[in-house]
């Protein structure tokens, strides 16, 4: 027997003892795998749609989204506004933790503060100046210093976790991904939702059975859902479409054809709210491990103008994406502002560029590092690897460090920030373009504010600050929109960001499964069914 054939044997006998494929199996089980891993288990160390979702089968949020994306009950039943900045939710009666204790008003205040606390990727989940306020055990008030139209639209990922096992177990603070070592909470779940995890092995396999002392009802006929890392795309395909798998996600663009012919599998497609863009540094003085010293070049609008004209994004759309993409002038996704019609991307200009270059002082451009997720977004390496083309064209030399999203994310997210130039991709939870003024491009000079918790280029305009401000408050939609209409006007005059696209949503899918693909490319363990 070949070298290469017993590789190939041993290669597939690795992913089926992964899979759990034994003689032995649960009535009804799911298999599906992803570019990446579950990082943590911990609700609130990554905002990261895959990870959310899979919190979303062991935790319950307050408040949740139906099918539609539209604002539905979760663990409140019901909730109402007695005056403009109260909000009074009901929560459901006899819901259980896993662990068999009670759900009650204690573990909604409790969790309110540790989505707030430092180390959470979710402090913006609630309002910034809410207090949470028990009426008793079943009855929450949220209590805002100022009227607030979309005071809710965060809530649908902010899971409930239990007061006294965080207390217990020394989870009582969240834990990010970028911590040294995991918590309790990282390696352990405890929540209400209709799954619980029976096995995690980070970068591996984690396994989620159902739930029989879940509150509600569930469309899922699934017992069993054994998820798989398995970063090499041709492993991910060849698994979907021999059967190992049920569901794959992302299916590479050169693969798609092949899925949809295989008698055994599908591509599921459609659009994504998530819009792909490139960040820099406008923070620190000194641009990290640049050729250019004592200064920092991308502080200097001339510079970002020059970064913004280099990149061909119609091309990477393309070619790249395979037009599988929709280049954008924003941050937001056309469907969720009314607006977004009036703003135009620039068009690119090479020449400009180099000219925008000299005259900042750079003639013969200059040298800077570049961080890149290689198994987050659909061709994100291969985006970044067209992006350093195009700037080595007008002198920009980017020596690219692309590596596994769980290293990329520890590197450049808080409290490090440790990046000069990175790629990004962002789905407003909110759905609203508030969240794009507030967490992505607000000012992160004040450390006790959530604000730009996720700019990690450090940009800051206090105009928009006060615009976004503006906007979380204003109740008139006309007005909001052109308020919103200012604060993108001023991103695009600061050059503050390179918006690139919204990708394409490509689920594999087996045909013996059915499920529902929502925009915000969340998969939901709850509304998957599959023929036994």
């Amino acid at each position: 027997m070949s070298i290469s054939r017993i590789r190939t044997l041993a290669a597939a006998t690795s992913l089926a003892i992964a899979l759990g494929m034994a003689p032995a199996q649960a009535a009804n089980v799911f298999r599906f795998a992803f570019q990446g891993d579950i990082k943590s288990l911990d609700p609130y160390s990554l905002k990261e749609s895959f990870t959310i979702g899979m919190h979303a089968a062991v935790y319950d949020a307050l408040i949740t989204r139906d099918k539609d994306l539209n604002l539905a009950p979760g663990l409140a039943e019901s909730w109402e506004t007695p005056e403009p900045t109260r909000w009074r939710f009901h929560l459901r009666k006899n819901v259980k933790f896993h662990d068999g204790s009670p759900f009650t008003a204690d573990d909604v205040l409790f969790s309110a503060d540790r989505v707030r606390a430092s180390g959470s990727s979710f402090t913006t989940n609630i309002p910034s100046d809410a207090k949470f306020v028990k009426v008793d055990d079943h009855t929450v008030d949220m209590v805002l210093s100022k009227p607030n139209p979309i005071a809710l639209y965060q809530f649908s990922t902010w899971y409930i976790m239990s007061k006294a096992w965080a207390e217990k177990n020394g989870a009582v603070a969240p834990s990010p991904v970028s911590a040294s070592a995991p918590s309790y909470a990282t390696l352990h779940e405890n929540g209400t939702g209709p799954f619980v995890i029976t096995e995690h092995q980070p970068g591996v396999r984690t396994v989620f059975k159902k739930f029989p002392g879940y509150w509600g009802k569930v469309e899922s006929n699934l017992d069993e859902a054994v998820f798989t890392t398995i970063s090499n795309d041709a492993t991910r395909v060849a698994a979907l479409i021999g059967g190992e798998v049920d569901w794959i996600d992302p299916v590479p663009l050169q693969d798609q054809q092949r899925v949809n012919a295989s008698g055994t599998a599908t591509v599921m497609t459609g659009p994504e709210l998530r819009t792909i863009f490139l960040g820099m540094d406008q923070v620190r003085d000194e641009l990290k491990d640049s050729s250019v010293k004592g200064k920092n070049p991308f502080k200097d609008v001339r510079v970002r103008e020059a970064m913004y004209l280099a990149i061909d994004e119609d091309t990477i759309a393309k070619r790249v994406m395979r037009g599988q993409a929709t280049p954008s002038a924003l941050m937001i996704a056309p469907s969720l502002y009314a607006r977004s019609a009036e703003f135009k991307r620039p068009a690119t200009d090479a020449k400009k560029a180099k000219a925008l270059l000299a005259e900042a002082g750079y003639p013969d451009g200059f040298t800077v590092p570049m961080d890149c997720p290689n198994d987050r977004y659909v061709n994100d390496e291969a985006i970044c690897q067209a992006v350093v083309s195009m700037l080595a064209r007008v002198g920009v030399k980017v020596n690219l460090n692309a590596q596994p999203k769980a290293k990329y994310f520890a590197k450049v997210l808080a409290p490090n920030y440790d990046t000069s130039f990175y790629l990004l991709g962002w789905t407003p939870s909110s759905q609203d373009s508030h969240n794009i003024l507030y967490e992505m491009v607000g000012c992160r000079t004040d450390p006790k504010s959530s604000r730009g918790g996720w700019n990690l280029g450090g940009y800051c305009n206090t105009k928009l600050d006060a615009i976004a401000d503006q906007v979380e408050g204003e109740t008139d939609p006309a007005k909001r929109d052109q308020e919103i209409m200012d604060g993108f006007e001023i991103l695009q005059k600061d050059w503050a960001v390179i918006p690139l696209h919204q990708q394409a949503l490509a689920w594999g899918v087996s045909k013996k499964v059915t499920l529902t693909q929502r925009p915000d490319n969340l998969l939901l363990l709850y509304w998957v069914s599959k023929q036994p």
